[in-house]
């Protein structure tokens, strides 16, 4: 008799063979096992990454894409895939420190409302080396980091796909408010803990710190006008470009500059389509909404 998959681990990736094998090892011990499953979509990778994979001795699933489609449409296409009763979101620069399935799956078990766990995470390069026990406590918050998070798959078929067209960024924010338009819940829980092996403070000298935050602005701006109501879009669209001119542009960043420019016109060209979309929260769901904690996005041991 086959095994049912109570997980499935999904991870897309382009081109970083490297950190993949990183985050592969992490994992191994996890699917290994019967009732776990690991799919991967290798999205337009060129660097040899769908060739190692086939020849590896993981137990993987795979999807190879010649032609790179993206973050957001990678994702949808894992999740219609996904065949666990509870689906393991990784980035493939992120190695799992801790994650006990069994309690995971008690806990989702327990708690019927719950739609997603959100990890911790410890963000930097180097490999996390403190005790992995810690004092926090499971919470409720508004939403989840998409680099690490565990879904309960039928909760996910219950709203819309992640927007492909967002292209990077304000995904997790659009599915977390369909979420809570629908009873659902997002739950912090510190005992799924991994380490994003990113130096975030870096990333404003890379060569794509612009476009990160043009797509960064424009979706949380695209959230707005879906989600809030419209007495409220205003005033906070206003004070998003304030604090980024207050402490970026009007400090001589003028990289961030171009990026609030383009950002605000990528949001009139879309205003039509978010004006259709609109799925907007009543003031009763909009204060409800804003008195559960915020998305607990960096974790420190300090």
């Amino acid at each position: 008799m086959k095994t049912k998959i109570s997980f499935s681990i999904l991870i897309t990736t382009f081109n970083r063979i490297e950190a993949l094998k990183v985050t592969l090892r992490s994992i191994n011990h996890l699917i290994e096992r019967e009732n776990v499953e690991c799919i991967i979509n290798v999205d337009g990778s060129t660097d040899g990454t769908y060739e190692y994979l086939i020849s590896s001795n993981y137990q993987l699933n795979l999807i190879h894409t010649h032609r790179r489609q993206g973050l957001i449409a990678s994702r949808n296409k894992l999740m219609k895939q996904a065949k666990g009763e509870f689906v393991i979101v990784l980035d493939d620069d992120v190695s799992l420190i801790n994650c006990n399935l069994e309690e995971i799956k008690e806990y989702f078990y327990l708690n019927n409302k719950v739609a997603v766990l959100a990890a911790r995470i410890f963000w930097g390069r180097q490999t996390y080396q403190y005790p992995q026990s810690t004092k926090e406590e499971v919470c409720r918050v508004q939403g989840f980091v998409g680099c690490a998070h565990i879904v309960r798959l039928s909760s996910w078929n219950k709203v819309p796909d992640y927007p492909e067209w967002y292209e990077f960024y304000g995904e997790e924010d659009f599915a977390s408010l369909h979420f809570f338009k629908r009873n659902l819940e997002i739950h912090y829980y510190p005992y799924f803990f991994v380490n994003h092996r990113v130096d975030v403070k870096s990333r404003k000298g890379h060569r794509d710190y612009g476009i990160r935050l043009r797509r960064s602005l424009r979706s949380g701006w695209y959230n707005y006008f879906l989600f809030l109501p419209f007495s409220k879009i205003l005033r906070r669209l206003i004070y998003t470009v304030f604090i980024q001119l207050r402490t970026k542009v009007f400090k001589g960043d003028f990289k961030a500059g171009v990026a609030v420019f383009l950002a605000l016109l990528d949001l009139l060209r879309n205003l039509p389509k978010l004006i259709y979309k609109r799925d907007g929260l009543s003031i009763t769901e909009f204060n409800n909404y804003i008195k559960i904690d915020s998305t607990k996005i960096y974790w420190s041991s300090k």
